[in-house]
């Protein structure tokens, strides 16, 4: 088959296309999908900079979002025939390949049904940042109705997912975005409030919104000052959901004077530490998914899809930032 490999550690150059070995079923629980499309996750591009999970696996191929039709299976799989559309986050972290290629061997617990509304560049750019929202807004933050929440980037990947999720929770929901079309585009989500944080302080901003309170839940998606900042725009005994490794040199005085709970997310931790229920957890939340794409309770926005022989371009362009909703490859 042909795929994207992952020639060292290094830059964008260091993704080549060309042929791999094609992935074999090895029990009996597993599908073969023959891919039609694969989701560029900022987390490709640090595994590609930084190097894998599973170092001396060589050469990896990236990749764990995917998106396509079931070629063959295992003599126990049940819930898959060949020639399901299906869609799933699974691969890539360098133990197994992953998703940029022409073909992927996934367990069938790990895959579900794909949006019949979507077309396989849309699906595929969902599972990573849809399991990342839902785990941090609803499992994680056990977000209730009628709640105030904070969401960075809502204009962004894991972003505009969350605030769709929000929304069909019933929360009020506010948002940073950096432009005014981001802005626009979050409003027509069903934001309730845009703050463009280069004009103002987007803490005062959210007091205001919040009448002096703080939002009761926030999620961070950006790490770093955006974090420590959010210790203000959180209520007394409110929760704050952080998908980056804080600083060390972070002060905590504020979230502790406020007894804020900290909760970090990292949607990968089922695969890398081979939990397997979790992980199929994971796929029950894309089955929930699907039935919301489907009903038209959720969308996903793909900013640009690439041919599979230009994921480094799609690498340098996620780099520069600045883009709204996710980048997708797809293939032949």
């Amino acid at each position: 088959m042909k795929a994207v490999v992952m020639t060292a550690v290094g830059g964008p150059e260091v993704l080549q296309y060309q042929d791999a070995a094609d992935p074999v079923i090895r029990r009996d629980t597993e599908i073969l999908v023959r891919l039609e499309a694969a989701g560029v996750n900022p987390l490709d591009t640090k595994l590609r900079s930084k190097g894998t999970y599973y170092p001396g696996t060589s050469p990896p191929i990236l990749g764990c979002d995917g998106a396509g039709v079931v070629a063959a299976v295992g003599n126990a799989v049940h819930r898959f025939k060949v020639d399901d559309a299906v869609y799933f986050c699974n691969g890539g972290i360098g133990d197994a390949p992953g998703t940029y290629a022409q073909y992927a061997v996934v367990d069938e617990a790990f895959v579900a049904p794909k949006p019949v509304t979507l077309d396989f560049s849309a699906a595929a750019a969902v599972p990573l940042a849809l399991i990342t929202a839902w785990e941090s807004l609803l499992d994680r933050g056990k977000l209730q109705t009628g709640q105030s929440v904070l969401i960075h980037a809502g204009a962004g990947g894991v972003g505009h997912l969350a605030i769709q999720i929000a929304k069909n929770a019933g929360a009020w929901v506010c948002t940073t975005v950096g432009s005014a079309a981001k802005a626009n585009f979050v409003r027509d989500l069903g934001v309730d409030e845009a703050i463009l944080y280069r004009d103002k302080d987007f803490t005062q901003a959210v007091l205001d919104w919040s009448e002096g309170d703080g939002v009761e839940l926030a999620l961070d998606t950006i790490g770093g000052d955006t974090f420590v900042k959010t210790f203000g725009a959180v209520r007394f005994y409110g929760d704050l959901i952080t998908l980056l490794q804080p600083d060390p040199s972070t002060d905590w005085t504020l979230a502790r004077q406020r007894n804020l709970r900290i909760v970090f997310e990292l949607m990968l931790t089922p695969m890398v530490a081979k939990l397997r229920e979790r992980q199929s957890r994971q796929a029950e939340i894309l089955t929930q998914a699907t039935r919301l794409f489907d009903t038209g309770k959720l969308r996903v926005h793909v900013e640009r899809c690439y041919p599979l022989a230009e994921a480094a371009q799609a690498h340098r362009d996620l780099a520069r930032g600045g883009m709204t909703g996710k980048l997708v490859l797809a293939i032949d």
